[in-house]
């Protein structure tokens, strides 16, 4: 009798074992196939645009990523309105896979008003005190809403091989670099990166927008409130006409480099509103 009885009690204990077992097999096929479901996180790309470079969304990138985003930086060329676009309409065809929010700073978001339209996995824009450019629009046309600006005021001029005839290089003079384009920085940071600054043609400030991105993917705007370069009732209007969620931060033109939070947190705004 006894032996019997505990013939059943293992068996008991060997069949509630096995169960459990099962269950546990259920419970984590149904995770796995949960997350295989998922829709994979966009991956952000950062355009950056004239007098700068990649480097500076240093700390963003770092944000983001902590946040489990992937990043890439898109080394802009600043030699042409038109052909930018088109090079950044490539890099996202060949460097990526599946939705990506498109940032772009300055000219960048001029670069990506454009070649955002090429690409349907371009889920939204955000822009850094950038120019949104409206269709058939220049940037001088912008640059000189409120009256003309004397561009020997801003510039050093320099040739530069292949371009075209009579076109110039603009670097910002040291003035107006630390006190128009990277005011609100300290002293060391103005230094290095007014070493560091990269050129635009000047023909790329007189080339007309292409049907803007804007009219058709939603966006996002990140005003600075100090900045020299894009006035802030500038910004205001561009952002309102492409209809992007704005929000104001106190920087200069900068913002990305003197608030990284606030871009950063942006940059999630738009891709948790579109993912």
């Amino acid at each position: 009798m006894k032996t019997t009885r505990r013939r059943i009690a293992r068996r008991t204990t060997i069949t509630a074992l096995l169960s459990s077992l099962a269950l546990v097999g259920v419970s984590a096929a149904a995770d796995s196939a949960a997350a295989s479901s998922a829709e994979p996180k966009p991956t952000v790309v950062l355009v950056h645009g004239a007098w700068a470079d990649a480097s500076g969304f240093e700390k963003v990138e770092a944000g983001l990523r902590r946040a489990g985003y992937p990043v890439l930086e898109f080394a802009d060329p600043l030699r042409s309105l038109p052909d930018d676009s088109a090079t950044l309409a490539t890099f996202l065809r060949v460097r990526t896979q599946g939705p990506v929010i498109l940032v772009g700073h300055s000219y960048g978001g001029a670069v990506i008003t454009n070649a955002a339209t090429s690409d349907p996995d371009v889920k939204a824009l955000v822009y850094i005190d950038a120019f949104v450019p409206a269709q058939g629009e220049t940037l001088n046309d912008l640059i000189n809403i409120n009256g003309p600006i004397d561009p020997t005021a801003l510039f050093d001029f320099a040739p530069y091989a292949g371009g075209p005839a009579g076109d110039v290089d603009l670097y910002l003079k040291g003035s107006v670099f630390s006190t128009v384009f990277a005011n609100g920085l300290p002293k060391p940071e103005q230094d290095r990166l007014y070493a560091a600054q990269r050129p635009l043609a000047a023909s790329a400030l007189d080339e007309p927008s292409g049907t803007p991105a804007w009219s058709t993917i939603p966006s996002w705007y990140v005003e600075g409130t100090q900045d020299h370069i894009i006035p802030a009732a500038l910004q205001e209007y561009m952002a309102k006409r492409a209809g992007s969620h704005v929000t104001t931060v106190d920087a200069g033109h900068l913002s990305f480099i003197a608030r990284p939070d606030v871009v950063v947190s942006t940059i999630l705004q738009a891709a948790r509103a579109t993912h």
